[in-house]
């Protein structure tokens, strides 16, 4: 069960010792190989060798840069404690919320009783002990009332006065009210005891019902593969299963589930993993077994992606494996690059390890058992070795919302390379094949955003700068709907493009593109680093009618 935490930004406190500090707390933290020192939440704590580390997550940055921490690393100067909601506040995680103090103004505003020091004394005595611990100090305040009552105000009142009802009407309404009051108090307290041993009890049944389901979920990862589909989707059947033990909601459209974000999946596993020639740092969770996370290392087979836990394991398996690239057909090559295409139904081996290799570098996504609907594609680099796996993307079968790619990924030695817009390029060139545009599922990644984006603009400007004018020597006109069929960008992309780009601009009662000069050049240069592309000539494929099931 997620905790949720709230924190009082203004309300902070100098925390004496690391051992006060517990899961939640915010703190200034060192950041590895740097001199900053940026706020951070501590999601888990651990100890080694008997010094407490903490795992700390960056506020404000991705969480791929999060790590553990020494108790040097730590600025206890000023630490936010958790505030938790409900009435859990303050019992599991030794911090306490400030109680409520109720103020005195609002009971003096009431008339003063003319009752001596005893009758005060013997009011307060009366009510019930336990009200003191409900409302955050109530009792403290009705006892300061009565002194006020029994004060210096009461020599101002003569004889008369005590025998003239007002001053007795009023003291019998403040002793009706006080009892009023204690009795509020402790139906509250009622009620907040039983609140608690409801919640309680739910937590019972759902920690009973998640270990269940875990059984279940181990049984069935033996004999059904996973799927990596975006936030927001599912990948699945009935039998879905989702990381924190429920069962998920049958597959609408796309990957369209929320995300789970507990404390298990919000640290990383995998301390690193060795690729074919390289060895690579994870970012995020993936659900590897347990015991291979234990190893310093999972080292992977890069033609089948099997994992193994040690050298000598792998080194066994190469002496076996017989594949050079990816199960498949292949649908495209120019030089050294090709593309793979893979039936999730037919290589579901495969395709769970792929969905358990990407997890380690996509956050927003989330692993399912139902590789069946979707089809994936694999961008390879090829040598003398073989096909060594450079990115992929996936994309259903059937999308009701007219995805062409559900989860696209260029593996971390091949970032920042051109790697990535070509995967988008080949995405958009299926589309075309198909005859429809298309738009990739969200949520996206940062790295992703910021990739599409710059692919949609370039895009974009390159067939607007191309467009020549009529024989009249007029202007160009071009339709947003021209443009979509050019490129096969949905119109929401497009429309979205030209606004980032601010090109759009009302004039005479319609819209037109104005393009400047710096827009121009910059765009040339952003071409010319674009040394790779696709050349829909070497593309061999024919799109299938995916709603006929025989063919699935």
């Amino acid at each position: 069960m997620k905790t949720k935490y709230e924190f009082d930004d203004d309300v902070a406190s100098i925390c004496e010792s690391t051992a006060a500090l517990t899961e939640g707390c915010r703190l200034s933290v060192r950041m590895h190989k740097t001199d900053d020192w940026p706020l951070a939440e501590i999601v888990s704590i651990k100890e080694l060798d008997g010094r407490r580390q903490f795992y700390v997550h960056y506020v404000d940055f991705n969480k791929r840069l999060d790590e553990w921490v020494n108790e040097d690393d730590l600025d206890t100067r000023k630490v936010q404690f958790p505030r938790r909601d409900g009435p859990q506040t303050g019992t599991s995680t030794g911090v306490t919320t400030p109680k409520r103090h109720h103020s005195l103004a609002g009971s003096v505003s009431r008339p003063t009783s003319p009752q001596s020091q005893s009758q005060s004394q013997s009011q307060s005595q009366s009510l019930p002990q336990h009200t003191s611990g409900v409302g955050g100090g109530s009792n403290s305040s009705s006892s300061a009332v009565g002194s006020i009552g029994s004060g210096s105000n009461n020599n101002n009142r003569s004889d008369a006065d005590l025998v003239n009802g007002n001053g007795l009407a009023a003291a019998l309404q403040k002793r009706i009210n006080r009892r009023r009051k204690a009795a509020h108090h402790l139906q509250t307290l009622q009620q907040s005891q039983q609140s608690q041993q409801q919640q309680q009890l739910q937590q019972q049944q759902q920690q009973l019902l998640s270990q269940q389901l875990q059984q279940q979920q181990q049984q069935q990862q033996a004999q059904t593969p996973l799927h990596v589909t975006g936030d927001g989707g599912g990948g699945g059947g009935n039998e879905d299963v989702s990381q924190d033990g429920k069962i998920a909601t049958p597959r609408q459209s796309g990957s369209m589930v929320t995300h789970q974000d507990d404390v298990v999946t919000r640290m990383k596993n995998v301390e690193m993993i060795e690729l074919g020639r390289h060895r690579i740092k994870p970012w995020y969770f993936s659900p590897y077994p347990q015991e291979l996370c234990q190893e310093s290392c999972i080292y992977i087979c890069e033609f089948c992606l099997k994992y193994c836990k040690s050298r000598k394991c792998l080194e066994r398996h190469l002496s076996k494996c017989n594949l050079r690239h990816p199960p498949g057909n292949e649908i495209y090559r120019k030089h050294t690059i090709s593309f793979f295409e893979i039936d999730g139904r037919k290589n579901k081996v495969y395709a769970q390890n792929l969905c358990l290799l990407a997890k380690l570098f996509l956050d927003h996504k989330t692993l399912y058992y139902d590789t069946d609907p979707f089809l994936f594609y694999i961008m390879t680099e090829f040598d003398s070795r073989g096909f060594h796996i450079v990115g992929y993307f996936s994309k259903e079968k059937e999308s009701t919302e007219d995805y062409n790619v559900a989860c696209i990924l260029t593996m971390p030695p091949y970032q920042r390379k051109g790697y990535g817009k070509l995967l988008i390029e080949f995405s958009y060139e299926l589309s075309k094949f198909e005859g429809k545009t298309g738009s990739p599922e969200k949520p996206l990644s940062d790295l992703g955003l910021l990739s599409y984006r710059s692919y949609w603009a370039q895009t974009i400007l390159e067939i607007l700068i191309s467009q020549n004018p009529s024989t009249d020597g007029e202007k160009p006109t071009i339709t947003i709907n021209d443009i979509c069929e050019c490129t096969s960008i949905k119109k929401e992309d497009v429309i979205s493009t030209l606004q980032n780009l601010n090109l759009i601009n009302y004039y005479k009662g319609q819209y037109i593109v104005c393009i400047n000069r710096d827009t121009i050049e910059q765009h040339h240069r952003a071409m010319q680093k674009r040394k790779i592309r696709i050349d829909s000539k070497c593309l061999h494929w024919t799109p299938k009618d995916w709603s006929k099931r025989s063919k699935w």
